[in-house]
């Protein structure tokens, strides 16, 4: 049972393609721990809870989609940086993030999980972020309803979209990309799809979807990339034998 820090990082590099694209953040390890790993804790965002339920459960190694090193981000220590790292330290708690390559990833990634659940067939990548192509987008074997596609991604998400419901109806098509990507709005306009699902909503979209007679969905930042380090967890858990314990730490936005 167990895997070594550093095969574990390798695996994982290679499984979701790291290399492939840039990003905004470093991916891999972000702060090293103990080299042998048996209990590995999976989250959304690093934060003070989550390293601190982490370390009382014992666990080697927490894997986060957004982790505590972000590009044009201060280096310095200091301050809530600095408490979060000392805890890993102290507590000899590996941290891995991977931001990007998990939002692309063809089976763990969020929006193909997304896609997937919400019942969309022949998807296409989309959404192009440094190099990569993060987003999906596909079609329904059938039409559905617009209120029926709220409930469907209410059901997935565990909270209510906010909803500019201002295309066709039935529908037929849908583009994700999950997270804070209401800019990528306009590319599935420009595509000609019937409903765009994304995280977060900045104040023009609303005009924007109306104008545009296109259906806009708001899922929550935090709640559209919940299912990315969930699935990878069950599959390292597989694949490596592990112990893995999914910690939610909720977050409306």
């Amino acid at each position: 049972m167990g895997v070594r820090l550093v095969e574990l990082t390798r695996y994982l590099g290679s499984y979701l393609e790291v290399d492939r694209g840039g990003d905004y953040a470093p991916n891999g390890l972000q702060v090293e721990g103990r080299a042998e790993v048996n209990k590995l804790v999976t989250g959304v965002s690093a934060c003070l809870e989550l390293f601190e339920r982490a370390r009382d459960v014992s666990a080697d190694v927490c894997l986060v989609h957004h982790g505590i090193f972000w590009k044009g981000q201060s280096p310095v220590l200091t301050g809530v940086q600095y408490g979060r790292v000392r805890l890993l330290i102290d507590s000899g708690i590996s941290l891995l993030a991977y931001h990007l390559p998990l939002d692309a990833h063809r089976e763990v990634g969020n929006n193909a999980i997304a896609a997937r659940e919400l019942g969309l067939m022949d998807l296409v990548s989309f959404a192009r972020h440094e190099g990569l192509d993060i987003g999906v987008r596909g079609r329904f074997p059938q039409t559905i309803t617009a209120s029926d596609l709220v409930d469907r991604v209410e059901a997935l998400l565990g909270q209510k979209p906010l909803a500019f419901l201002h295309g066709p109806d039935p529908l037929s098509t849908m583009a994700i990309v999950s997270g804070a990507a209401e800019g990528d709005f306009r590319e599935s306009i420009a595509l000609g799809v019937d409903a765009f699902l994304t995280g977060e909503v900045s104040e023009w979209v609303m005009n924007l979807a109306r104008e545009s007679g296109t259906h806009f969905l708001a899922g929550g930042h935090y709640a559209t990339e919940r299912l990315g380090v969930q699935a990878l967890g069950r599959h390292l858990g597989e694949t490596f034998d592990l112990d893995v314990e999914f910690i939610d730490v909720p977050n409306p936005v």
